[in-house]
């Protein structure tokens, strides 16, 4: 039930404050909520980075409020999180957890001078009959309003899968709006420029290896590497072999720093 504030109590944004001037944007996934970004944004808050990870809209409050959001507002709301963040940092780099990775794949494509993207079981691809159902969904909602998400099979660590703060339903409507999401990264995915690390499982039951594959393939950047891990389900940040998500992407992030304001000009000067 959600708390005074209307968010799920301990679904609420994660804002820390870091040290060092570098700054990071951590985005979560469909109907999950900051929760499943902790580890890693603590982590990398260790490092001295400033984190930010935003609640997205309809996320972490009442199902009613899920199901009246639309792709459009999530995408909106990453977009905003993001222009907030670079106003006081500069470019910086994303860091997104499956749908999350699928906006951040999106701000990456309008976005040249993004740094770095590590995109953790990024959904860039949806199952046939997930398809099928965002489709036909105004039919499917007549038959079946809501169904379960199979979110038990995405988390292996069964005192994880207990900490876990999303839905767990969804309705047919919300995934025609997920599908909205992945058109969207089909357009984007050729054109990033930002150097990127996907990291996918292969265990994962939401996305299988061979589409994730196929989809990193196309992706555009010509600094690019995917990592396998035969550990945890499709929630990575949080399931068994956590600790290696984060050891991966926070040496990404380190060795893709963000160039300091007028940094290629002076070299031009210089040369």
């Amino acid at each position: 039930m959600p708390g005074a504030n209307g968010i799920v109590p301990g679904a609420e944004p994660i804002s820390l404050e870091g040290n060092s001037g570098r700054a990071v944007l951590m985005l979560h996934g469909f109907g999950d909520t900051p929760q499943t970004l902790r580890y890693i944004a603590e982590a990398m808050h260790a490092e001295g980075y400033t984190v930010r990870a935003p609640l997205l809209p309809g996320h972490g409050r009442t199902l009613a409020a899920f199901g009246a959001t639309r792709a459009k507002q999530w995408i909106a709301a990453a977009r905003q999180a993001y222009e907030e963040l670079t106003a006081t940092h500069g470019p910086s780099p994303i860091v997104g957890l499956s749908m999350g990775g699928a906006l951040a794949i999106i701000l990456a494509a309008e976005t040249p001078a993004m740094p770095a993207l590590a995109l953790v079981a990024p959904y860039v691809s949806m199952p046939r009959r997930a398809r099928i159902v965002a489709r036909f969904h105004s039919l499917w909602q007549l038959v079946t309003p809501y169904f379960r998400s199979g979110g038990e099979r995405s988390i292996h660590d069964e005192s994880e899968r207990a900490k876990n703060r999303g839905y767990g339903v969804l309705t047919p409507g919300l995934l025609f709006e997920l599908s909205r999401v992945v058109r969207r990264v089909q357009v984007s995915l050729p054109r990033v420029q930002a150097p990127t690390l996907v990291i996918h499982g292969l265990n994962d039951e939401r996305i299988p290896p061979d589409a994730a594959a196929r989809e990193y393939a196309r992706l555009g950047a010509a600094d690019k590497r995917l990592v396998w891990l035969d550990q945890g389900g499709h929630v990575l940040t949080v399931d068994y072999g956590r600790d290696r998500v984060i050891g991966l992407v926070g040496d990404w992030l380190a060795r893709h720093p963000a160039r300091a304001p007028g940094a290629d000009a002076s070299r031009r000067a210089m040369s």
